[in-house]
C-alpha cells in the first residue's frame, strides 16, 4: 500500500467513516488494489490496519444505524491499567486467567462488534471478547502471563477504537453527555420555531400577496437551514449511513420528510414562484416536536430504568479508615481487605465486612426487604450500602467495590437489561421491513395526491413518513425488560437475562430442593442414640472429629453439637468424602464412617432389626437420621432435624392454586421427607436423590413435555439449576451471583419464587400490549395520514406521544407486580 497526499477539488466521503472529506487535505491511499480516500491520518491508518490483519469483512458486514468517526483519542498512559493495583478496582481477582469488562468509545453497529470480537480473538492470551452492542461495552477474558491488558487495549486503537475499564460513574456521565447535546438541540431548534411563527403570521396574515414577501421567504430560509442542518443532524445522519450500509433506519422517514419539504420551500424561494408556498416553518415545528418527543423519551427512559441508578448511589465514595489512634477520610477504592473502618450513627456502610467492636441497629432493606433494623454487635456481618442506625461499631473489611454484595446485584441488573429476549429478535428483524412499508406507504401517497397539488401531496406524504416512525415497536420490548429486571431486583429478585423472563412465564413445574431451600438448612442434633459401650460424649466426639473437614450441613450440625458440650476434637487420618452418602477417616487407629443407611449397607455394614424400628420411628417424626461405625460395627445414631421455612407452606399452596406442578427432591429417607412436607398438601416427592441425579429428574419431567423451574441452593445442586428451562437459586445476602442460575433471589424468601413467575408473565404481558398499541396507532394514524387529513405538525406531534405511551406502560409493570404479589 502507498500513501499520498494530495489536493482534491471536488468533495468526497471518508471510506473508513462516510464524513465529508475537507477539500483541503485529502489522505489517500490505495488499498486492496483500488485508490481510497480518507479525511484523517487516523482514520487511513486504520483502514490499512483492517485489511492487514485481513478483517476487511467488517465494511461489508453488517448494517449500521449511525455515522462511524474518525478513530477517537488514545487514554493516556496505557500501561497504568497493567498494574494489579488498578486492575483490582476493576476484575474478579488478580488470577492469571482474568476477565474486566471495558467501556469501548467508537462502537456504532453490529459491523463494529464483529470488527472487536474477530481482531481481539486472534491476538495471542486474548481468551475471549463479547461486546454487548447496546451498552458499548466489551467483557473480556485474557491470560495476564501471555498478553497485558494495555496491548490489548493498544490492539483496539489500532482498529480505531479506545477503551477504558467500565465504571458505572464514567457509563453516567456518557449518559448525561447525550441527553445534553440532545437537549442543546431541542432548545435551538425551539428558539428558531418562535422566531418562525412571526414570519408564519406575518404571511398568513397577508404578506404572502405583498411586495415583502420574497424577504419573508428569505427570511424564512435563514432560520430554517441551521436548524434543519443542526438540529436535524442526527436524523439525516443515520439516514445517510443506513443507505449506504443498504438498511432502513429508523430515522430514515424523518430525514426524507423534513429534507423533501425544505428542498420544496427553497426551491419556492430560489425562483420566485408566485403560486407557491414555502414551508419552512413546519419544517421547524416538527423536528423541535420530535426532538421533544426524543428528549421526553431519553428522560422516561432514564426514570424507567432507575433502580440500577438508584442502587449505584448506595454505594458510599467516602469511607472513616481507622489509623492508629486516629480516623482518617479516604476515598472508597484506597480502601483494602483487612482495613478497620468506623460507621459512625446515620452513615451508609461503605463494605462488606464484620463487625470488630460496637453495636447498632442497620437498615438492611435495600438487600433483604425488611424495613425494621437488624440489630449488629460484635462478630456480625454488615453489607455495603445499609444504613447504619443511632451507635457507633468498627468493621473489618472483607470485600470492597464491585466485590461486595451490592455491586453484585447492580452488576446482574446490568447484565439483564443489556440481554435480548426472544421476542425482542423478532421485532428487531421487522423493523426494516417496517420503514420499507413507510416510505412504499408515503410514495403511494404523493403519487395520488399531485394530480390534484403538489404542495397538498408532498405534506400527505411528509406526514405519512413522520407519523409511521416505528420507534414504539422499536421500545415495546427491551423497555419492559429493563423495567422489570429493576423492579425485580427491588424486590430481591436478581434476572440476569432477559430470556429467563420469558422462559419463566411459561413455566409449568416447579421442582423444589429440600434442604437449605424448602427447609431452613440449619440443621440441628436432637437426638443421640448410642447402641454399643461407647458413651454418647465418645460418640459425638468421634462423629465431630470426622466430620471437622466437612463442608456439608449435617457436618456443621454435629461439629456445632459437640462445641456447644465443648467437646475437645481429635485428628483425622484418610479422610475421603462420598457426596449425598457420608465421610469417613481413621481416629484414634479406628476406621469411623458417618453416613446413612444405604451407604453403610453398601459397604457391608449392617443395622439390626431393633435398630432399623428405632430409625424408622425417628424418620416418622421428620427427623434425618446419621449413622456412626466404629471398625464397621454400628455403635451410633445422630438425629437431625430441620423445619420448612416459613412462609414454604403459603408459597407452594400459592403455586399450586395457579395451576403448577411442584416436585420435592431431597437425599432423606422417603418417610422424613414425607414427614417434613407434609403441611406442603398434594405434592410430588422423590427421596435418595443424590446431586448429580436431580438433574436427570429435572430432564425426565422435561421429556413428558413440562417447562421446568429448578430451586435450589446454587451450590450441590448447579447440574439441575442448568438443566432446568429456569434455575433460580437462593442465596445469602452476600453471595448474590450464582453463576449456573438464571434468576437469583437474594432476599431469602421463598415467596419471591411465585412473585417471580409473576414478574415475568406481567412482562410478557405488557410486552404484547405495547407491540398492540404500537400497531394499533399506525393502523389509525397512517390512514388519516394518506387521507391528507394529518398535517406533518400534527404527525410530529402523534409520533413520539405514542414511543411514550409504550414506555409510560412499561413503568406500569412495577404497579401491577404489586398488586399481583399480594393478591
Amino acid at each position: 500500500m502507498s500513501l499520498t497526499t494530495t489536493k482534491a477539488i471536488a468533495l468526497e466521503s471518508c471510506y473508513h467513516c462516510g464524513l465529508p472529506v475537507d477539500d483541503k487535505s485529502v489522505f489517500t491511499s490505495v488499498v486492496a488494489g483500488k485508490q481510497r480516500t480518507f479525511c484523517c491520518h487516523g482514520c487511513q491508518t486504520v483502514c490499512e490496519t483492517i485489511y492487514a490483519a485481513g478483517l476487511q469483512g467488517f465494511y461489508s458486514k453488517a448494517t449500521r444505524s449511525e455515522a462511524l468517526a474518525p478513530p477517537p483519542e488514545l487514554p493516556a498512559e496505557l500501561t497504568a491499567y497493567d498494574q494489579d493495583d488498578v486492575q483490582s478496582d476493576y476484575v474478579d481477582a488478580l488470577t492469571p486467567q482474568r476477565t474486566i469488562h471495558l467501556l469501548v468509545e467508537g462502537i456504532h453497529c453490529a459491523a463494529c462488534v464483529w470488527l472487536i470480537e474477530n481482531a481481539l480473538r486472534r491476538q495471542s492470551g486474548v481468551l475471549n471478547a463479547e461486546v454487548n452492542l447496546t451498552a458499548k461495552r466489551l467483557k473480556l477474558q485474557w491470560d495476564n502471563a501471555q498478553i497485558p491488558l494495555s496491548r490489548v487495549l493498544q490492539a483496539l486503537a489500532e482498529i480505531g477504537y479506545a477503551a477504558v475499564p467500565f465504571d458505572p460513574e464514567t457509563a453516567e456521565g456518557a449518559l448525561a453527555k447525550r441527553h445534553r447535546g440532545l437537549l442543546y438541540r431541542m432548545a435551538f431548534a425551539g428558539f428558531a420555531m418562535m422566531n418562525m411563527m412571526w414570519i408564519s403570521i406575518a404571511l398568513y396574515s397577508g404578506a404572502d400577496q405583498g411586495e415583502f414577501r420574497q424577504w419573508f421567504h428569505w427570511i424564512g430560509f435563514i432560520i430554517a437551514t441551521p436548524t434543519l442542518l443542526y438540529s436535524g443532524y442526527p436524523f439525516i445522519r443515520n439516514a445517510l449511513t443506513g443507505l449506504r450500509s443498504r438498511f432502513l433506519t429508523m430515522d430514515l422517514p424523518i430525514a426524507i420528510g423534513a429534507t423533501s419539504t425544505y428542498l420544496y420551500s427553497c426551491y419556492v424561494t430560489f425562483n420566485n414562484v408566485g403560486s407557491g408556498h414555502v414551508y419552512f416553518d413546519t419544517v421547524v415545528n416538527f423536528l423541535f416536536v420530535i426532538l421533544v418527543g426524543r428528549y421526553l423519551e431519553a428522560i422516561s427512559k432514564r426514570r424507567a430504568l432507575s433502580a440500577t441508578q438508584r442502587l449505584l448511589e448506595l454505594q458510599p465514595k467516602l469511607a472513616n479508615r481507622v489509623e492508629g489512634d486516629d480516623i482518617r477520610v479516604v476515598p472508597i477504592r484506597s480502601v483494602a481487605i483487612g482495613d478497620l473502618l468506623l460507621v459512625k450513627p446515620g452513615e451508609r456502610v461503605p463494605v462488606d465486612g464484620i463487625i470488630t467492636s460496637g453495636q447498632s441497629a442497620v437498615d438492611e432493606s435495600m438487600l433483604t426487604g425488611e424495613s425494621l433494623p437488624v440489630a449488629k454487635q460484635e462478630g456480625d456481618k454488615v453489607v455495603a450500602g445499609s444504613i447504619n442506625g443511632e451507635g457507633a461499631f468498627k468493621v473489618r473489611t472483607e470485600q470492597v467495590l464491585r466485590h461486595t454484595a451490592l455491586a453484585k446485584i447492580v452488576a446482574l441488573m446490568d447484565e439483564a437489561q443489556a440481554s435480548k429476549a426472544p421476542i425482542q429478535t423478532i421485532a428487531d428483524r421487522i423493523v426494516p421491513w417496517f420503514v420499507l412499508a413507510t416510505l412504499t406507504l408515503a410514495t403511494l401517497t404523493f403519487v395520488y395526491w399531485q394530480q390534484f397539488d403538489f404542495e397538498l401531496a408532498l405534506l400527505a406524504a411528509t406526514s405519512v413518513l413522520v407519523v409511521t416512525c416505528p420507534c414504539a415497536f422499536g421500545l415495546a420490548t427491551p423497555m419492559s425488560v429493563a423495567v422489570a429486571t429493576g423492579v425485580g431486583a427491588g424486590h430481591g429478585i436478581l434476572i440476569k437475562r432477559g430470556e429467563s423472563l420469558e422462559q419463566l412465564s411459561q413455566v409449568n413445574h416447579i421442582v423444589f430442593d429440600k434442604t437449605g431451600t424448602l427447609t431452613e438448612g440449619k440443621l440441628r442434633v436432637t437426638t443421640l442414640k448410642r447402641f454399643g459401650e461407647l458413651s454418647e460424649e465418645r460418640l459425638l466426639q468421634l462423629a465431630a472429629s470426622v466430620e471437622q473437614h466437612s463442608e456439608h450441613g449435617v457436618a456443621a450440625a454435629i461439629c456445632n453439637k459437640a462445641k456447644q458440650q465443648n467437646i475437645t476434637l481429635l485428628d483425622n487420618q484418610a479422610f475421603i468424602s462420598t457426596p449425598g452418602r457420608g465421610v469417613q477417616a481413621r481416629v484414634d487407629g479406628k476406621s469411623i464412617h458417618v453416613g446413612t443407611q444405604v451407604w453403610l449397607n453398601s459397604l457391608g455394614i449392617e443395622l439390626t432389626s431393633a435398630q432399623q424400628v428405632m430409625m424408622s420411628e425417628l424418620e416418622q417424626q421428620g427427623i434425618s437420621c446419621v449413622l456412626l461405625a466404629v471398625d464397621s460395627q454400628v455403635e451410633g445414631l445422630l438425629g437431625l432435624l430441620d423445619e420448612l421455612r416459613a412462609d414454604a407452606v403459603d408459597t407452594v399452596q400459592t403455586l399450586l392454586a395457579a395451576g403448577i406442578k411442584v416436585t420435592v427432591l431431597s437425599g432423606d429417607r422417603q418417610a422424613v421427607v414425607n414427614a417434613v412436607t407434609a403441611p406442603l398438601g398434594a405434592i410430588d416427592r422423590q427421596a435418595e436423590v443424590l446431586p448429580k441425579d436431580k438433574s436427570d429428574v429435572v430432564r425426565a419431567l422435561q421429556k413428558q413435555g413440562d417447562k421446568v423451574a429448578m430451586v435450589g441452593d446454587g451450590v450441590n445442586d448447579s447440574p439441575a439449576l442448568i438443566q432446568a428451562n429456569v434455575g433460580i437459586a437462593l442465596a445469602s445476602g452476600t453471595d448474590v451471583s450464582v453463576e449456573s442460575a438464571d434468576a437469583v433471589l437474594s432476599h431469602q424468601v421463598l415467596k419471591h419464587v411465585a412473585d417471580a413467575r409473576i414478574l415475568a408473565a406481567q412482562t410478557l404481558r405488557t410486552i404484547r400490549q405495547n407491540i398492540v398499541l404500537s400497531i394499533s396507532y399506525n393502523v389509525i394514524m397512517v390512514p388519516l395520514a394518506m387521507m391528507a387529513l394529518v398535517s406533518p405538525l400534527i404527525a410530529a406531534i402523534t409520533m413520539p406521544l405514542s414511543s411514550l405511551l409504550v414506555i409510560g406502560n412499561a413503568a406500569r409493570i412495577s404497579k401491577r407486580f404489586k398488586q399481583g404479589a399480594e393478591q
